[in-house]
């Protein structure tokens, strides 16, 4: 399959319980599904994230046609969207009134093993 592949990192707050508790809100069918239709519908196919620590690193696929800045805007407006921003920003490190966009910072690929 043709797609766009972005990798994003969030840090989480350094407490135990609350890592935990995040990875429960992330358990498969945990998230909410007005979340997940909402990533399908501007463009998202596939996303993973990854914990070491407290540091996520997320790995996310895309239609090939996918323009980030535009797609992340339409995501924010989706319903439930800052509403469910707002209960995760609880366990991460940024305000309660970050876009997903603001919290996950875009990370620059310096290697890739085949081009």
């Amino acid at each position: 399959m043709n797609y766009k592949r972005y990798c994003k990192t969030l840090t989480l707050k350094k407490d135990a319980q609350l890592i935990e508790e995040y990875k429960k809100v992330h358990a498969p069918g945990a998230a909410w599904p007005e979340i997940t239709q909402g990533m399908s519908e501007v463009g998202i196919v596939d996303m993973e994230i990854y914990l070491f620590d407290n540091r996520l690193f997320m790995i996310m696929d895309t239609v090939p046609e996918f323009d980030h800045d535009s797609a992340m805007a339409e995501l924010a407006k989706k319903p439930r969207q800052s509403e469910w921003e707002t209960y995760v920003s609880a366990f991460q490190q940024t305000s309660a009134e970050a876009t997903a966009d603001e919290k996950w910072q875009l990370m620059e690929r310096i290697y890739k093993m085949n081009s």
